[in-house]
């Protein structure tokens, strides 16, 4: 009866295997793992590749197992991992997960850890979704040897001892000038590095003029537009340009050969005229008497204002007709300068004081005294 009972039972869990996706003891609950206690909540995380990671597999945190995976789907293109995580973890809710290996031949793992790249924010609680945007997976011994295969086999590994034997001839009996160049190299690195801050500045004020170009693009364009047709301007007119500077050079050797040939002419008359001109410099202050005197004439213009006042006009006049002011007054500078003055001598009616140039007076600033005949 016993055995009947048995297997009835065995029969029984042989038919509800399949319905159950019996995957052998990994599809149970393994006693010892973690995540199963008090407090535990549930995660997932989207991985590109999950290699050979299946349920039970541990989860860890700084190489420390805090859970472990309960469930693997397929969703689009790529691994949904559930995992129950012990109660006692916290982590950001940006944190990162990857599939890793304990050791070259040592088993697999999912890693969590706190973002690198951006401060953490948030936390995981129980139904949080690590995105493919911040899963990843470590390179496996498979992938490794793999790659050490194509380095070892079809890399450049086995052209290294020729590459060493090349660099070295090429070396060879160059040591000092090696040397120079190394130094001055450290040299050149080292104005380089003193230099950074005027570069940088450069580099601004070229930024800055680039911009000042972008902001008069308009301009800029219709420079660019206007240039090839002043050039094209320039090229038709380029016979009597060439032309206009070979007259030019021919007037400068007539010039420069007229000059040279009167030159000694030019010095003497410019030597001639100085005296000309000391003695105009000399009779400025007499001259500009002059002329203030000339345009008001017969009256001084400097006293003007003092008799003119307004409508009328306070004014003395004093009509001098003797021969030597006539001389002096009408006739200086001329033939007869003089003769009325000999002939009023002769008479003995000579002024006292001095009436003409011809007895070394100035007839424009000489006074005029009361009592004089």
């Amino acid at each position: 009866m016993t055995r009947l009972w048995i297997a009835a039972l065995m029969v029984a869990c042989l038919s509800l295997i399949p319905g159950c996706e019996w995957r052998g003891l990994n599809s149970l609950q393994l006693p010892g793992t973690e995540g199963g206690g008090d407090g535990s909540y549930t995660i997932q995380a989207q991985l590109p590749d999950v290699v050979v990671i299946q349920q039970n597999t541990r989860v860890r945190v700084a190489d420390v197992n805090v859970g472990n995976v309960t469930k693997i789907e397929v969703q689009d293109w790529h691994a949904l991992v559930t995992m129950r995580i012990n109660g006692d973890v916290h982590l950001p809710a940006n944190s990162t997960a990857k599939v890793g290996q304990t050791s070259l031949l040592g088993s697999m793992h999912i890693e969590l850890a706190p973002p690198t790249d951006e401060p953490p924010r948030g936390e995981l609680k129980d139904g949080s979704v690590i995105p493919l945007s911040a899963a990843a997976t470590y390179p496996t011994t498979e992938q490794t040897l793999a790659s050490v295969s194509v380095l070892l086999n079809g890399g450049g590994l086995g052209q290294l001892q020729e590459i060493n034997q090349t660099f070295a001839k090429a070396l060879a009996g160059r040591e000092n000038d090696l040397r120079s160049l190394l130094h001055q190299l450290d040299t050149f690195v080292a104005s380089l590095n003193a230099q950074t801050d005027d570069i940088i500045t450069a580099t601004e004020s070229l930024n800055s003029l680039v911009g000042q170009v972008s902001a008069k693009n308009a301009t800029v364009d219709k420079a660019l537009t206007t240039i090839p047709q002043a050039l094209a301007v320039l090229s038709e007119q380029r016979g009597t340009i060439a032309d206009a500077v070979d007259a030019l050079g021919k007037f400068s050797a007539i010039a420069t050969s007229t000059v040279n040939q009167t030159k000694e002419a030019l010095v003497d008359n410019l030597r001639n005229i100085a005296p000309v001109l000391r003695e105009l410099a000399n009779a400025g202050p007499a001259l500009t008497k002059g002329l203030d005197f000339l345009s008001t004439y017969p009256w001084v213009k400097s006293t003007l204002a003092n008799w003119f006042r307004g409508d009328f006009a306070n004014i003395t006049l004093v009509v001098d007709l003797t021969l030597s002011r006539i001389d002096s007054s009408l006739f200086t500078g001329t033939r007869w300068e003089g003769n009325l003055t000999e002939l009023e001598m002769q008479w003995g009616r000579t002024i006292g004081q001095m009436p003409s140039p011809y007895t070394a007076g100035n007839p424009l600033i000489a006074p005029y005294h009361w009592g004089s005949y």
